[in-house]
């Protein structure tokens, strides 16, 4: 079991994305039942977010409204398309098992994402190297990756501690929109682990 969980923890290091690093293409059913495929969206900046509505780090954000402003300000232009993907597994923390309860869940939160797609068996998420939620990605308009790691700077579930957080998506996405380099463009993610 050991030798096992070591191999698992290697193909994760292994495989890992880095800014820079051409961003793998993939096909997902969102939530109205339609077919999603990443490389539709080339010519514009896309965020992917992993989610899992039973963390306390994504309940911070969504919690406050955090999460859902900063979806809405930048994810309903022409210019950024937010994606959101929960890869929990069926029995496993977070799991939705239909597209009714995924539009539910998204009612209920007041997620703005365009995007909601389920991944249930985990093969984007390690695709990606998807380790916590929220765990977050910036791919730019030739799809390219910008941006990996943390929403922002503080690593705790206390909502107060957002308002004087950085919040390395916001900052990265405003760069990005300037022709600038996000710095820093990699961070470690915090959060809890995807529930593959």
């Amino acid at each position: 079991m050991k030798l096992f969980t070591l191999l698992i923890l290697l193909s994760f290091n292994t495989y890992a994305l880095n800014p820079g690093d051409k961003a793998p293409d993939f096909n997902l059913i969102d939530q109205n039942g339609k077919n999603f495929k990443l490389s539709s969206l080339k010519n514009q900046f896309v965020v992917l977010e992993w989610f899992n509505h039973g963390c306390p780090y994504v309940k911070k954000h969504y919690g406050s409204n955090h999460m859902q402003t900063i979806q809405a300000l930048y994810g309903h232009s022409d210019l950024v398309t937010w994606v959101t993907i929960l890869s929990s597994a069926k029995g496993k923390q977070g799991y939705l098992g239909s597209d009714e309860e995924v539009i539910s869940k998204m009612n209920e939160l007041g997620i703005k994402s365009k995007y909601f797609l389920r991944d249930t068996d985990g093969k984007v998420g390690q695709l990606y190297g998807a380790k916590t939620t929220p765990h977050m990605y910036i791919i730019d308009a030739k799809m390219k990756l910008r941006y990996v790691g943390a929403i922002d700077s503080v690593v705790s579930t206390n909502t107060s501690d957002i308002k004087g957080a950085t919040n390395y998506v916001t900052s990265a996405l405003s760069k990005l929109m300037l022709n600038e380099e996000p710095s820093p463009a990699k961070t470690k993610p915090y959060g809890c682990s995807v529930k593959y």
